[in-house]
């Protein structure tokens, strides 16, 4: 997403929207083995699930063993989520309350499922003030992840993004929202049989479009065939072409791919430096105040920086290095 500054409200932190979000590895909060392998996954984001990963009898005890490794685990590089249940359920208050009052200074966001509206969001964000104010942590840098996983959600997704200076990503869940709209498909993530175009275009960009209005990060959900990783490249490079800013993964062999897929290529990435560098030159005094110049055989201007600065930002995020450098022309 193109780089701006952090949210912020009177009397709140900033909650961070630009963190590298290319690979959020899920884990189900229920399983202590899984847990303290993911620390050691190079997954940007790791979500802590007491969600569909987690059953319901073992709910209760997975908030306090979440709790736990939050505080005591080494998560040095990634961002930290844990996913509650929906609203519907008898367990989303429980689920917060416990694992913010518990590890609070530890986490860095709350992913809400199944959100059909804007109250939802809302509802979370006075929950989080109101933990945060009596446990005397900073308000406001708790950030929400909304998920879409049905059509009343799709219908509401700008208010949905809109709703809270907390919300730092939309994500897109296909399982239950292919479920909702009785979708002709057993494969998540893969096109209905039938179907000659792509199914999934209308709803990546209407998640797409809501969470650039808002400066959102827009994240694509899980493939579930684990173990086809062409597969998951395909699925996950449609999402990346369109400029999701990155994909659930549910098995470490999906990590490395999907970090390589929302990543711009060496090639693009020293292009992207190259324009920003060759812009701010030809801008200049020096390189004559013009507002369009020529890089090589192609021409260059305010439109080609704006796109490039989305290039570079995704590179720096994913820890890339140029391998080439401008230079000024001679007079």
């Amino acid at each position: 997403m193109t780089p701006s500054a952090p949210v912020n409200t009177p009397g709140t932190a900033p909650v961070d929207r630009l963190r590298p979000r290319r690979s959020c590895l899920a884990v189900p909060g229920s399983n202590p083995r899984f847990l303290e392998k993911a620390q050691g996954l190079a997954a940007d984001q790791v979500f802590l699930d007491l969600e569909d990963a987690c059953a319901p009898l073992a709910k209760p005890e997975a908030r306090h063993t979440i709790v736990k490794f939050l505080n005591e685990g080494d998560w040095t590089g990634k961002t930290r989520v844990v996913r509650v249940n929906d609203w519907t359920t008898e367990w989303t208050y429980r689920d917060v309350v416990t694992v913010v009052e518990g590890a609070g200074p530890n986490l860095d966001c709350i992913m809400l499922p199944k959100v059909q509206d804007a109250a939802q969001v809302k509802a979370l964000d006075l929950l989080l003030t109101q933990i945060e104010k009596t446990m005397g942590f900073e308000v406001g840098r708790i950030g929400i992840e909304a998920q879409i996983e049905n059509a009343r959600g799709l219908n509401n997704v700008n208010e949905i993004a809109e709703a809270s200076p907390r919300t730092e990503t939309i994500i897109f869940g296909p399982a239950d929202f292919m479920a909702s709209i009785n979708m002709k498909s057993l494969v998540v993530g893969e096109q209905p049989p039938g179907y000659p175009a792509d199914a999934y275009h209308y709803i990546l960009m209407k998640i797409l479009m809501a969470a650039r209005a808002n400066d959102l990060q827009a994240i694509d959900g899980p493939y579930l065939q684990i173990k086809n990783v062409d597969g998951f490249r395909a699925v996950a490079g449609r999402a990346a072409a369109l400029g999701f800013d990155g994909k659930w993964v549910l098995h470490p062999g999906q990590v490395e791919a999907a970090n390589e897929v929302f990543s711009p290529s060496q090639e693009d990435f020293d292009h992207a430096e190259l324009i920003l560098d060759a812009y701010d030159y030809h801008t200049s005094e020096r390189g004559g105040r013009k507002g369009s110049a020529m890089l090589g055989d192609e021409m260059i201007d305010e439109a080609s920086r704006k796109m490039a600065l989305v290039v570079s930002g995704k590179g720096r995020a994913a820890g890339m290095t140029r391998t080439s450098s401008f230079e000024a022309p001679e007079a």
